[in-house]
């Protein structure tokens, strides 16, 4: 395949830079992911925003490349054995740390370490946060029975006392900077858009909290939070 002339992507969001990697995102704490990363590596990339409207998602241009319609995706022009597209947050993290060589190590016991808190966001927090925003409130929020927000309520405070009790002692989940914090720390604050933080009681776990702090101070985030650019 050939970038762009194999992608359709390209027909709705055209490169600029044929030659960098092609990010099809919208600043969401998934989207959020995958920005920071290329910003933590610098390398060279191109962001398209991609709204959460069915005219951007459900597009043939952008379902070429995730079927699932979500975002973020990525095409990389310049991947080893030609070029390749990949959806799914958590695959794009991966596979961005193994053609940078940073922030998933080398060592076989601290790569899975690190792995297994990157699905434990992706299969756990992430996905509960989601629940939980939506029942307390989006669409959710207008359901007189009271046991779904409940749950989900309950659930995050779980995942909440996990994280804070893996972070005891430690500036980052796995002790040094990596793709688990970039997956995890954006739907931390993913929960003052839901304005979710008070029933959760998320100031009383201390750990989370500053840990939330150390990273909303990094340049790169600070960035990324904003890439690629809301429409105005």
């Amino acid at each position: 395949m050939t970038f762009p002339d194999d992608f359709p992507i390209n027909n709705r969001w055209p490169a600029k830079d044929p030659s960098v990697i092609q990010l099809y995102s919208f600043p969401t704490p998934n989207g959020v992911k995958v920005s920071l990363m290329l910003e933590e590596t610098g390398l060279p990339y191109e962001a398209h925003t991609v709204t959460l409207s069915d005219a951007d998602v459900k597009s043939p241009e952008f379902l070429s490349l995730n079927p699932n319609n979500k975002i973020p995706a990525i095409v990389d022009p310049s991947a080893e054995g030609g070029p390749i597209g990949i959806f799914e947050s958590g695959a794009i993290l991966i596979y961005l740390a193994e053609k940078s060589g940073k922030f998933l190590s080398s060592d076989p016991a601290k790569r899975a370490e690190t792995l297994q808190w990157l699905m434990f966001q992706m299969g756990g927090l992430g996905p509960m946060f989601g629940q939980l925003g939506f029942f307390y409130k989006f669409a959710g929020a207008e359901i007189e029975d009271p046991r779904p927000r409940e749950r989900y309520v309950n659930e995050g405070k779980r995942i909440l006392n996990v994280l804070n009790g893996a972070l005891e002692g430690k500036d980052w989940i796995v002790g040094e900077y990596s793709i688990a914090d970039m997956a995890i720390a954006p739907w931390l604050t993913a929960l003052d858009f839901y304005g979710a933080k008070e029933i959760l009681d998320y100031a009383s776990f201390e750990n989370v909290v500053a840990y939330e702090q150390r990273f909303l101070a990094r340049p790169a985030v600070q960035r990324a939070r904003n890439i690629p650019p809301r429409p105005e």
